[in-house]
């Protein structure tokens, strides 16, 4: 059964860990995560953009997907399924599917709108029981063409943010989404211990979890950081393992051609990927 973010990120919080979104795309990146996550006896988010909403058929396909999928392969571990950088129409479409976490995304907005309209979210949330997700300050780089310019969060607007009532909050640190350019400065540290102290126990998350050191990581956990976004490593991992396979002729093999086969280096790809991310955030056996 999905359940709502809110306890596994408290938990989190606390024990000073991180809980991964990994990012789906299609059955074969739903099931390679979900897998993982039991195996590894660690909860999860499953993250969807808006447009891989749309590829994959419509919110309603993704939540019948993702609950058959827990009981067929008879997954125990917490699962929330989250809407990723949704606008406020999307916060409203992935509610009624049947979603258990929602991230309205109203960093474009003027910081005045963005409080009213995670104000209007937080009360269908809470009536629910679903968790939100708020962001201030948009992240770099490009997602479904949801852009941001990689801007550093104002503390005092993430506190007017948090202090709505919201699950967790997405500040801009420096962090982009996609591959980082070599000339990248870092994650701006000073701010996110600013943001921390302002917005004092609510979860931070942090997007464009792909490439960032591994000592960065540990850091910004250590500074109330509970969920960490990955989305990119295993678009990158998933590609390779279907390229080598295919390079390596494979696909004209037999029935090497059958979608099951062909797809499946892909599958185990992104299965090592997820279980290397979540080695990483700490979040093994807390399930």
């Amino acid at each position: 059964m999905l359940v709502s973010a809110k306890e596994m990120l408290n938990k989190a919080r606390e024990g000073k860990y991180a809980v991964g979104q990994f990012n789906i795309n299609n059955l074969e990146w739903t099931k390679a995560v979900l897998l993982t996550a039991q195996e590894n006896n660690s909860p999860v988010i499953l993250g969807v953009s808006e447009g891989a909403g749309k590829y994959m058929g419509g919110y309603k396909t993704i939540v019948g997907m993702v609950n058959g999928m827990i009981e067929e392969l008879n997954i125990t571990v917490p699962v929330a399924l989250h809407l990723d950088h949704g606008s406020y129409e999307g916060a409203l479409k992935v509610i009624e599917a049947g979603f258990s976490s929602v991230m309205f995304d109203g960093s474009h907005y003027s910081i005045d709108e963005n409080i009213e309209k995670t104000k209007e979210i937080i009360k269908i949330t809470e009536e629910k029981g679903l968790s939100l997700e708020a962001e201030v300050g948009s992240i770099g780089g490009e997602e479904d063409g949801v852009v941001g310019a990689g801007e550093i969060a104002d503390a005092a607007e993430c506190k007017l943010i948090a202090d709505l009532g919201v699950t967790m909050l997405a500040a801009g640190i420096g962090n982009i989404h996609g591959k980082y350019p070599e000339n990248w400065k870092g994650l701006d540290f000073t701010a996110l211990a600013a943001i921390k102290n302002a917005t004092g126990d609510v979860p931070l998350v942090l997007h464009g979890g792909t490439g960032i050191p591994e000592d960065m990581i540990k850091e910004a956990i250590s500074l109330g950081v509970a969920k960490i976004n990955v989305n990119t490593e295993c678009q990158l991992s998933f590609a390779e393992g279907v390229r080598k396979y295919i390079e390596a002729g494979k696909d004209l093999q037999g029935k090497g051609f059958d979608p099951r086969k062909l797809l499946a280096p892909g599958f185990e790809a992104i299965k090592a990927t997820v279980k290397e991310k979540m080695e990483l955030f700490g979040s093994v056996n807390q399930a």
